[in-house]
């Protein structure tokens, strides 16, 4: 982070200033135990922890000083203290602030599956010619977006910011720190439809996403999934590109080619080029985020070799349908990290294309899907056993309820119900014999799958 002083940040939020202005701030931290000496610390409240209960620690630690909703009771000399209403909002308003002082393209994404692909795959292509920024891991939300924002350094030459939500606001709350040049929005599904209340519909996920155009700034370009129902429906104040295989696109995708796990091939026409893609990674969904990649490089000056080579270029972040392979020509699908009923579909053709013997998907509960759980779950049962999946492994209360005997309806020969990870666990070893590939799926915080994949990498197989 670039040096504030204190009185800049207390401008910047419009607080109340208790201490020494001048002092030279190069850090935020919102984390009392990984303080670094002159860091500032952001005590943040929630339902079952409160920071200001940690603002002497971190202080006595080597902080500079901290924001507080509520001013403690002593006032320590050598230290600074900023008084605010809320110490998350100021948060927000100083990385709005810290944003401003750089003049470079920035893009702002959002969607409900796919975000993260979107982003390292737009990031791989920048990054071919500037200094590309990019968010890290899963600081998408209303504190890690605004952290992330706060990391930017003046070599920076383009940033891709991604956003994500679970209530609607949550788009518009980040966007006014973001502040987008470009904003992309990969698709509208049910993920989170669960705190939209009981009659919510994907037309409200679909409303809380289009937020993200309320701080584009004047003259911005909108890039969206052209073959996406929901996104169809938008007519925007700005120029759009859609992205996509259907006929309205005018980013068109064409000879589409699918090589498996090795990948995707296709062509991506714009208004000025064409261009052949190489897309590393299994899945013809691939090519959404490929060309919407390819059309905002365009828009940024890249040349057609750069956008190829960034492309090819493209790696999957932490577990997201990455290919692995164990002993004895075991394959394994790690698509771990999350779940919901457009990502697990996809996977689930991915599983059913590979050349090998046995299929074995392993999937648990999709989580937040409120009304739509049931049919949800029921759905991909019925897909299971629609693309030939040998044997499902069903994990989890919801599985139980709606998957396991959609499936077994669908036609699937092997449908196992476990009521937690662990119990599914002991049994693959016997399940996943030489020349086997299977998935795992599963939303992140209730399953946990990655630690089925660490078992797995660690386990003596028979070659």
């Amino acid at each position: 982070m670039k040096a504030m002083t204190t009185a800049e940040i207390c401008g910047a939020v419009g607080g109340k200033l208790y201490g020494d202005g001048t002092i030279s701030v190069t850090e935020i931290s919102t984390d009392s135990r990984t303080i670094a000496p002159g860091a500032w610390f952001v005590p943040l409240v929630g339902e079952r922890f409160d920071g200001h209960d940690y603002i002497a620690k971190a202080l006595d630690a080597g902080a500079a000083g901290c924001f507080c909703a509520r001013r403690p009771e002593t006032l320590r000399a050598d230290k600074c203290y900023i008084e605010v209403g809320d110490t998350k909002v100021a948060l927000r308003d100083l990385a709005a602030h810290y944003r401003e002082k750089f003049r470079l393209p920035v893009v702002q994404l959002t969607g409900s599956t796919g975000k993260t692909t979107l982003k390292e795959m737009i990031a791989s292509v920048l990054s071919q010619r500037l200094d590309t920024f990019k968010t890290r891991g899963n600081l998408n939300g209303d504190i890690g977006t605004p952290l992330m924002l706060l990391e930017l350094e003046d070599h920076h030459q383009a940033a891709v910011i991604e956003t994500g939500m679970d209530h609607a606001g949550e788009i518009r709350y980040l966007g006014q720190a973001v502040k987008p040049d470009i904003a992309a929005i990969i698709n509208i599904g049910v993920a989170h439809l669960e705190f939209f209340g009981p009659d919510a519909t994907r037309r409200d996920i679909l409303a809380a996403k289009a937020e993200i155009f309320e701080n584009l700034r004047p003259g911005g370009l909108a890039v969206l999934n052209g073959d996406d129902d929901m996104l169809d429906t938008l007519d925007l104040p700005f120029e759009t590109l859609r992205c996509g295989l259907g006929e309205r696109c005018n980013v068109r995708v064409t000879d589409v080619e699918d090589l498996g796990l090795a990948g995707v091939r296709c062509k991506v026409r714009t208004a000025k080029a064409v261009y052949p893609l190489a897309i590393p990674a299994p899945g013809v969904h691939m090519v959404y985020a490929a060309s919407m990649a390819a059309a905002i490089g365009e828009h940024l000056g890249l040349t057609p070799e750069e956008i190829v080579r960034g492309v090819a270029a493209y790696a999957p972040a932490g577990d997201r349908m990455r290919t692995e392979r164990l002993p004895g020509g075991r394959i394994l699908l790690n698509d771990s990290y999350n779940a919901n009923p457009t990502s697990v579909s996809a996977a689930l053709r991915i599983l059913a294309a590979v050349d090998c013997g046995r299929r074995i998907a392993m999937l648990g509960d999709m989580k937040e899907l409120g009304p739509a759980a049931g049919d949800s779950h029921a759905e991909i049962g019925r897909l299971v056993g629609e693309q030939g999946i040998d044997t499902l492994l069903a994990v989890g209360p919801l599985c139980g309820e709606y998957m396991a005997d959609a499936a077994r309806a669908a036609g699937c020969p092997d449908v196992r119900w476990y009521a937690d990870r662990d119990a599914a666990q002991a049994d693959l070893p016997a399940l996943y014999g030489p020349g086997s590939c299977l998935l795992l799926k599963a939303s992140h915080f209730s399953g946990r799958f990655d630690l089925v994949a660490d078992y797995l990498r660690e386990y003596p197989f028979d070659e």
